[in-house]
């Protein structure tokens, strides 16, 4: 298992990136949450199986369609078993 918090920048938010994320999350079988920040960057928890987890940030690269991701900085967490995975307001 592996828990992870990502920081996204670039234009990441108004393209559908917290929705894009919560479906790919799930897809994959990741528990956690997505939120936007008020300075511009959208941020994540992801937890699972370390290569799912791996999968979900390499997918962040690129996200949605409209987004145009500028980085994606990892910083591991201690492991968390929240069940689901949410969309939370922006903080």
């Amino acid at each position: 298992m592996r828990t992870v918090r990502v920081l996204v920048r670039g234009r990441v938010q108004g393209v559908g990136y917290r929705y894009w994320t919560e479906r790919t999350a799930g897809d994959l079988g990741l528990t956690g949450w997505v939120r936007n920040r008020i300075d511009g960057s959208v941020e994540a928890v992801f937890s699972g199986r370390a290569a799912d987890v791996d999968a979900m940030i390499a997918r962040c690269q690129h996200g949605p369609r409209s987004a145009v991701v500028a980085s994606v900085d990892v910083t591991d967490e201690p492991e968390s078993r929240a069940p689901g995975f949410e969309v939370l307001p922006t903080g």
